[in-house]
Order: structure tokens, then sequence, then C-alpha cells
């Protein structure tokens, strides 16, 4: 059985809605999963200068645990996700991801599957490039990116990102659609076969 974390930034709850079906789809292939919401930087103020914002902050906060570097030592595999900030990944998830340089100088963070995904205000908002950078990190990490590719028709009703799953949120809250639910699901279920194949 493969071990999957799925790590994520989500602000306002987009991203949060794409992970959680991420993680059902890898736990649906067999995986064992960890759910895991990055720690918000943002002061009170600006979360309190948007009501979609809060409501997600406040519903979370019981929720889902916060992620530490052992959740990503634990995996054999893992998912990163965040909204778009100017084509890259948010500063809440940048750093998490700097306080990984232990575990990639130890060697902790290679020869495991790694995918991603995101959410943007639009659809040319930055998420192929929020992707992208994700796999910057992870080859630095030595890891086996999983891109969904175009393995499966369904990834063309989400939109046919090759890349990962994406989601145009329009500025609203907890907008995914059922096929990006379901691509979302089918980009989980896809990082744990290839993990469990690798872990074999």
């Amino acid at each position: 059985m493969a071990k999957i974390a799925v790590i994520y930034y989500s602000s306002t709850g987009n991203v949060h809605q794409l992970a959680a079906a991420l993680a059902e789809g890898a736990e649906e292939a067999g995986a064992e999963v960890r759910l895991r919401r990055v720690p918000e930087l943002a002061p009170e103020e600006a979360i309190d200068s948007n009501p979609l914002w809060r409501a997600h902050v406040d519903a979370t906060a019981s929720e889902v645990q916060e992620a530490t570097p052992a959740d990503l030592e634990w995996a054999d595999g893992y998912a990163l996700g965040s909204p778009t900030r100017f084509g890259t990944p948010a500063s809440q998830m940048k750093q998490f991801i700097d306080q990984l340089g232990g575990l990639w100088f130890t060697g902790k963070l290679a020869d495991k599957g790694a995918t991603a995904f995101t959410s943007a205000q639009n659809v040319h908002g930055g998420n192929e490039s929020t992707i992208l950078t994700f796999f910057n990190v992870f080859s630095h990490f030595g890891a086996v990116i999983v891109p969904p590719g175009y393995t499966d028709p369904l990834l063309f009703e989400a939109g046919g990102n090759p890349y990962g799953v994406s989601n145009a949120s329009g500025g609203k809250s907890a907008t995914a659609s059922d096929a990006e639910i379901a691509a979302a699901r089918y980009q989980g279920r896809r990082l744990a076969e290839v993990t469990a194949k690798l872990v074999a």
C-alpha cells in the first residue's frame, strides 16, 4: 500500500476542494492518505477583509491538520497544491517548501511520486505556470513527476490541463465543477497507482 501526502494551501476554499477530491482518489486506489494544510501566514486583518477567506480559515482550522516536513518524509508520494499568485505558488506554500532543506539534503524526498494542482481567478490566471513551478521543485527533490497527461477522456471535460487539475474560481469560493472534482480524484488515483509501482 502506498502512502500519499496531499499538502495544500487554500485561502477561500477552491484548492481545498481539489485537495480533498485528490485525497479521495488516492484512497480509492488503496493508498493510505494524509490530507494536510500548510500554515496560514497572512495577518488577521487581511483575512478579515475577505469574508470568504475568513470563513474558510475558520472552517478548516479544526478539520484539517497542519502539514509538517514529517508528512513528506512519511509519504511514498505527494501532491502539492496552491492557488496561483502571479503565476507561482502562494507564499504560504513556498514557506513550507523552504522548510524541507533537511529532507532534501538527506535524499528523503527523492524517488517518490509527485504531482501538483492549483486554482486561479480566471482560466489564464497562471494555472499552468504555477504547476510547472512545482515541477521545478520536484526536479530538485529528485522526485518522479506524475502528471495526469491525457491518460483519460474525463480530463478533457475538466479543461484538458495535462500538467495537473486546475480551477478558474471567478473570485468565488468552492467553485470546482463536477468535471474538475472528477479530474482531481483521477489525479489522486493515478498518483497512488504510479507510486505503488515505485514502492514495489
